[in-house]
């Protein structure tokens, strides 16, 4: 509906701002198309405060302002990647996600590293938080007490400049974590807020005793039940109790309050005019708190991040939101957008189901888990992408719904029992080495924790000096690497997985880590170690290699590309996960044994979407299959995958 007085006041503020006929006129009609949609917004989540109007003109200040800052470089590839369209769904990318101290020590060390990444097949980094927080209360970076300062641990802001404009001239691509639930408490409004300023007490959820916290309290669980739990800390200086949900030194910010708001996006912004491509907003299923609800997954905080989408859209469209919600499947799918507004509200979810599900098969050598849940995976919109992975800085949830476990014929507290043991080490026969994280002795749910190559095996196989073992852990993690590179998404390595870092236990004599095992899997690179990758035969050479041949397989196949076009296949044999994936006429079976055992696949298998090829080539192996008889069969060796692509 055409709303005359926006769109004057508009015309107004942008005849006096840009050039709307030259240089300016992109910008110009990006933000005319997404007017009523940004008012509509924000109207719904702020039209009764009493701020309502002179806050929607500071936000209209705020997207003006920050693309008037746009470097014209910037400009230029956003054009670029807006006539690509969804540039983010191709083949062509693959991430790796680190933290730069423990990775090369520097920012500066950073840039001298980019051959490296190069030399890995990838182009898209992931760098961990990396704005100032307190050293020993700093959550790992996600306690931020200054969202525009680098922390000096890494370097300065110039430095990390650098290292985006290098980047950007090799057409690799940078992400970045912006923490929009919560600050530090040492941030300049917690401190301010500490001091008694009400301006600032309400940039968060100050109380004046412990009524209001302990209602909160009745509905909202605990994330770090074993050392930080409740929701609310009392602070001292003001004898108040303020919000903290996750640790006493992250403070939640209140975006109740369009104040709030308004200055986070500004910092998106700052984030975007920085050159980030993708922008990985860390737990936005908590922004909105309601009294009488768990305060996750809330229809405001949906609706805070579309209008954050239709802000960033105008200004700097070049840049994708990733919402890092590690959700149940079908709460996952809503970060996506819904309704009207499908497709329209991240452009990447984390596809932590499908990566709890790959360790589920792992450790039961059954894939009837996996199919269970894959519908709900599926309902992901076009135009919308995963990051797929196998381990990330975080622990691995399973988070799977109960009635995928029930469909595959298990009780699913005993089979979640089954696979913290197996994980842990508590199961007898069990290969893998990790630890179990966040215990909750209430409920009995548990988290793990542990590298890829740790979980795999290979830690325990290496200290016992068991070549065979060694041998059959690598393809565990080569297996494991396979299926989400193909599945369909951006891939995103963990830094240390490339060479086969096993766990890291220096972090129990860190400070202010400790007491978190996830940095178990967090490692301190030995570039020594890295450097065995040029041995022909060592362990490094074995992961790295294939790792980075991959990569390559997967950007030489362009129906890889997320499309949405991936078809799940029966399983025949309920040891192998099999799916294709196929655009036009081009198309590639991808198959993956999580058995210890060779399994049996009928050659059916290739038929039954009526493609039925002659011959097939896989791309791993490098070699040819006739397709047999229904009744013969494809052989795959434990823990093998293929990659085939018919020849007709």
């Amino acid at each position: 509906m055409y709303d005359h007085q926006l769109y004057s006041y508009l015309n107004i503020q942008l005849e006096d701002a840009v050039n709307i006929s030259g240089k300016d006129n992109l910008f110009y009609t990006r933000f005319l198309a997404n007017a009523a949609e940004i008012k509509a917004l924000y109207n719904e989540i702020y039209g009764s405060h009493p701020l309502n109007e002179t806050s929607f003109n500071r936000l209209v200040e705020t997207i003006i302002k920050n693309y008037k800052k746009r470097p014209g470089v910037l400009i230029e590839r956003d054009i670029a990647k807006l006539e690509e369209g969804h540039w983010f769904l191709n083949n062509n990318i693959a991430g790796m996600s680190l933290y730069v101290d423990r990775f090369c020590g520097s920012l500066t060390n950073l840039e001298n590293k980019l051959d490296y990444f190069e030399e890995s097949g990838v182009n898209l980094l992931h760098l961990m938080p990396l704005f100032e927080s307190p050293a020993t209360e700093s959550d790992g970076g996600y306690a931020v007490s200054n969202f525009r300062k680098v922390d000096g641990r890494f370097g300065t802001l110039e430095d990390l400049q650098n290292v985006q404009e290098s980047m950007q001239a090799r057409n690799m691509y940078l992400m970045l974590d912006i923490v929009l639930n919560h600050t530090s408490h040492r941030h300049e409004w917690a401190n301010k807020a500490r001091q008694g300023d009400t301006y600032y007490q309400d940039y968060f959820y100050f109380f004046n005793d412990r009524t209001v916290p302990d209602a909160y309290d009745r509905t909202m669980p605990d994330i770090f039940p074993e050392s930080s739990p409740g929701n609310f800390t009392y602070v001292e200086e003001c004898n108040k109790w303020v919000m903290t949900v996750f640790h006493n030194y992250q403070w939640d910010l209140n975006y109740t309050n369009p104040n709030v708001f308004i200055e986070m996006l500004d910092t998106i912004f700052f984030y975007g005019n920085l050159g980030v491509d993708i922008l990985r907003i860390d737990a936005p299923a908590f922004i909105w708190k309601q009294l009488g609800t768990t305060s996750q997954n809330l229809p405001q905080a949906h609706a805070l991040l579309r209008l954050i989408k239709l802000c960033v859209q105008v200004a700097t469209p070049g840049m994708a939101l990733l919402g890092e919600a590690i959700v149940a499947p079908h709460e996952i799918m809503k970060y996506f957008g819904t309704g009207r507004h499908k497709a329209r509200e991240c452009d990447y979810a984390y596809n932590a189901t499908q990566m709890a599900l790959q360790w589920d098969a792992l450790a039961t050598g059954e894939i009837k888990v996996m199919m269970a849940a894959q519908h709900e995976i599926l309902n992901k919109p076009y135009g919308t992408t995963w990051i797929t992975y196998t381990r990330c800085h975080d622990d691995i949830g399973l988070g799977y719904d109960d009635y995928m476990i029930e469909q595959a014929g298990m009780q699913p507290y005993e089979h979640r029992n089954y696979l913290k043991n197996y994980y842990s080490g508590n199961f007898p026969g069990s290969p893998a080495k990790g630890a179990l994280f966040s215990s909750n002795s209430k409920t009995g749910d548990a988290r793990i924790s542990g590298s890829l190559a740790s979980l795999c095996g290979l830690e325990n196989a290496v200290n016992d000096e068991d070549g065979l073992v060694i041998e059959e852990s690598i393809n565990k993690i080569l297996l494991m690497q396979a299926q989400s590179f193909f599945i369909g998404g951006t891939p995103m390595l963990f830094y240390g997985d490339e060479v086969g870092y096993t766990n890291d236990y220096s972090y129990l004599q860190e400070e202010g880590k400790s007491y978190d095992n996830r940095w178990m899997h967090r490692p301190v690179i030995n570039w020594e170690k890295n450097d065995k990758r040029n041995e022909t035969g060592s362990i490094e050479q074995q992961v790295f290699s294939a790792t980075r041949r991959l990569l390559q397989l997967r950007k030489q196949l362009a129906v890889v590309a997320d499309h949405s076009n991936l078809t799940w296949l029966t399983p025949h044999n309920s040891h192998v996960a099999a799916f294709i994936r196929a655009i036009g006429d081009k198309r590639i079976f991808c198959l993956f044994n999580f058995s210890t055992q060779r399994a049996y696949v009928t050659w059916y298998t290739f038929k039954e979407k009526g493609y039925a090829p002659a011959k097939v080539y896989d791309h791993w192996q490098e070699k040819e299959y006739s397709v047999g008889k229904d009744h013969e069969y494809l052989i795959l060796e434990p823990y093998g995958f293929c990659i085939m692509e018919p020849m007709d």
